[in-house]
């Protein structure tokens, strides 16, 4: 029995691995993305708060949104006019967006071998059975479940 308990413990330590080295890739692609689209719209100090925006991926539900309070507060100390703020607000949203839809289930898919619908519908039933911790823990309960299914055999003699 310490044998099975052992490599149980193993592919469950292995799954989170994986899903920690999405989860930093995710972070990494946002904070580019954060980058380059506050660095066209002409936010000061875009790099740091490029960084800042990768950081607070870390922090599930509440860092995308806090990402955008630095930005926004460089901008009214700048005096731009308000069309930044809708330019920042649309890239908040651009970002929310691709991440969600593509890059997170993308990186689920490639590190921890969880299918694009999982990824994706995974957060919003468990959000729904389990409002906050859902959302939290679908990731890594679906990195989890998903590295103790079997690969199918393959078809063919």
């Amino acid at each position: 029995m310490a044998g099975f308990e052992r490599d149980a413990l193993k592919t469950a330590g292995g799954a989170l691995v994986a899903w920690w080295r999405a989860t930093t890739l995710d972070a990494l692609i946002v904070g580019a993305l954060w980058w380059l689209g506050l660095t066209l719209i002409g936010v000061p100090l875009a790099p740091l708060w490029g960084m800042l925006g990768g950081l607070l991926q870390f922090i599930p539900n509440f860092g995308p949104v806090l990402s955008v309070c630095g930005p926004a507060l460089a901008l009214l100390f700048t005096d731009k006019d308000w069309y930044s703020y809708c330019w920042l607000l649309g890239l908040y949203g651009a970002i929310a967006a691709i991440d969600g839809l593509l890059i997170q289930p993308y990186l689920l898919k490639r590190t921890a071998r969880v299918p694009w619908w999982a990824a994706f519908f995974g957060p919003i039933v468990l959000g729904i059975i389990i409002p906050f911790w859902g959302v939290l823990l679908a990731p890594p309960l679906l990195a989890i479940i998903y590295a103790f299914r079997k690969p199918k055999a393959s078809q063919g003699g």
